[in-house]
């Protein structure tokens, strides 16, 4: 798995390539959690357009990311999710708690 990782303000975009799973979700966790840490950022922002995987264990990453941040008074974002993926967001109920959009530009207006 590729993880890109920007600032945008107080921001955190996460873009991730690859297949999103247990491999990939353990040192991505401790990553995130740092970046945003040291960064003082308060909002998380998922691109999946190069994810073409995600397993329960990708689900729980961003889900944990998700508690951790909203206990902050922050938001976490979705973006440009692939048709597998957004299956496992269906699914899983996860939209409900994590709003998707089609681009990053679309997501970051949301924030």
């Amino acid at each position: 798995m590729e993880i890109v990782m920007k600032r945008a303000g107080s921001t955190l975009l996460v873009r991730m390539a690859g297949e999103l799973d247990h491999h990939a979700v353990t040192g991505l966790r401790d990553k995130i959690d740092n970046k945003l840490t040291l960064d003082n950022l308060k909002n998380i922002i998922f691109n999946f357009s190069g994810v073409d995987f995600m397993d329960s264990s990708g689900l729980g990453m961003v889900l944990g990311r998700y508690k951790l941040v909203s206990a902050q008074g922050g938001k976490v974002l979705a973006c440009s999710l692939r048709p597998r993926v957004q299956r496992v967001f269906d699914l899983s109920g996860l939209q409900a708690k994590i709003p998707v959009f089609l681009s990053e530009q679309e997501a970051l207006k949301n924030v």
